[in-house]
C-alpha cells in the first residue's frame, strides 16, 4: 500500500475514532467533567511519554518549552485545548452532544475566519458565501432556542485559535502536545486531589479503567492525524474530517436519544449547505494549486 493510500486510511480511521468518542464519555457522565478533563490530560502525558521515551526523543520537551516565547505559546495552546476538551466532555454529560457535534461543523468556517484575520489570508466568494450561510444557520439556531449555542461556538473558537497556535510553532505535533500536557498536569493532579472525587480513592476500579483508556483515545487519532497530514492533500484531509462531527451527530441522536427540535431541523441543512459550498471551494482551489506542480514536474522530466 502506497503512503499516500495509508495516509487516507489514517485520516478516516481519525476522524472515526473521534467521531465515535461520545459513546466512550457517556460510559463516565458520574464523574464530574472537570476531573474528567484531569484524568484525560495525565493519562494522555503518560501515553505520549511513552512514545517519545520508545522514540528516544523525550528531551525535546524540555528543549520545546526552555524558549521562553516557545513556552508562552504551548501554554496559550494548552488552555485553548483544556478548553476545547472540557467543553466536549460538558456537552455530552448533560446531553447535548448534538451541539458538541455542531461545533466541529462549524470549526472549518472559524478557522476561514481566523486565517483572513490573523494570516493576511484572502477568501474567495464562494468562502465568504459559505461563512455567510453558517452565520445564518448559527442565528436560526439561536432564534428557535431562544439562547446561542455557546457550547457549539466554544468548541469552534477554541480549535481555531488552537490551530492558529500551532501554526506558529515550529516543533512537531507529539512533542507540541506533550508538552502541553505537561504544563496541565500540575493543575489536573491538584484538581483530583482536592476537588475531584479523590486521588484514585473515590471511583470505583471499572471507572479508573475507562478514564485510563483517553490517554490512547486522545494520543492515538492526533499520531494518525499527523501521518495523514504529511501524506494526503490537505483538501482530502479537510473533506474526511467532516465525518468526525457526522458520526458524533449520529450518537447523539440515534444512540443517546438526543432529541431534534424543528430549529435543529433548520439550522442543520443551512450550516452543511455552508460546509458543500466551502468544500467544493477547497477542492477546486487545491487542484487548481496542483496543476501547476504537475506541469513543472513534467517540463523537468523532458
Amino acid at each position: 500500500m502506497r503512503d499516500d493510500q495509508k495516509g487516507v486510511l489514517a485520516i478516516i480511521t481519525t476522524c472515526t475514532i473521534w467521531g465515535l468518542s461520545p459513546l466512550y464519555y457517556a460510559q463516565v457522565t458520574h464523574v464530574p467533567p472537570l476531573e474528567v478533563l484531569s484524568y484525560r490530560s495525565l493519562w494522555s502525558l503518560v501515553f505520549f511519554l511513552l512514545i517519545l521515551a520508545v522514540q528516544g526523543r523525550l528531551s525535546e520537551v524540555g528543549k520545546a518549552i526552555a524558549k521562553p516565547r516557545q513556552l508562552l505559546l504551548i501554554l496559550s495552546g494548552a488552555v485553548m485545548i483544556a478548553g476545547n476538551w472540557y467543553g466536549f466532555i460538558y456537552a455530552i454529560s448533560t446531553g447535548q452532544g448534538i451541539e458538541a457535534s455542531l461545533g466541529y461543523y462549524i470549526f472549518p468556517l472559524v478557522a476561514v475566519i481566523i486565517g483572513m484575520a490573523v494570516f493576511g489570508e484572502v477568501l474567495r466568494r464562494a468562502q465568504w458565501v459559505a461563512v455567510g450561510l453558517a452565520t445564518v444557520g448559527v442565528a436560526v439556531l439561536t432564534i428557535g432556542l431562544g439562547v446561542a449555542p455557546w457550547i457549539a461556538l466554544g468548541l469552534a473558537i477554541t480549535l481555531g485559535i488552537y490551530g492558529m497556535i500551532k501554526k506558529q510553532l515550529d516543533i512537531g505535533p507529539v512533542v507540541s502536545v506533550t508538552a502541553e500536557v505537561v504544563l496541565l498536569a500540575p493543575l489536573a493532579v491538584l484538581w483530583i486531589v482536592f476537588r475531584g472525587t479523590g486521588a484514585g480513592g473515590g471511583n470505583d476500579l471499572a471507572t479508573h479503567a475507562i478514564l485510563a483508556l483517553s490517554g490512547p483515545l486522545t494520543a492515538s487519532p492526533l499520531i494518525l492525524f499527523s501521518f495523514a497530514a504529511r501524506n494526503v492533500r490537505m483538501a482530502t484531509v479537510g473533506l474526511v474530517q467532516y465525518l468526525n462531527p457526522t458520526l458524533q451527530f449520529g450518537c447523539a441522536v440515534l444512540v443517546m436519544g438526543e432529541l431534534v427540535t424543528g430549529a435543529h431541523a433548520i439550522a442543520f441543512p443551512i450550516i452543511w449547505g455552508a460546509l458543500i459550498v466551502y468544500s467544493v471551494s477547497l477542492w477546486r482551489q487545491d487542484r487548481a494549486a496542483a496543476k501547476p506542480a504537475s506541469r513543472a514536474a513534467t517540463s523537468s522530466t523532458t
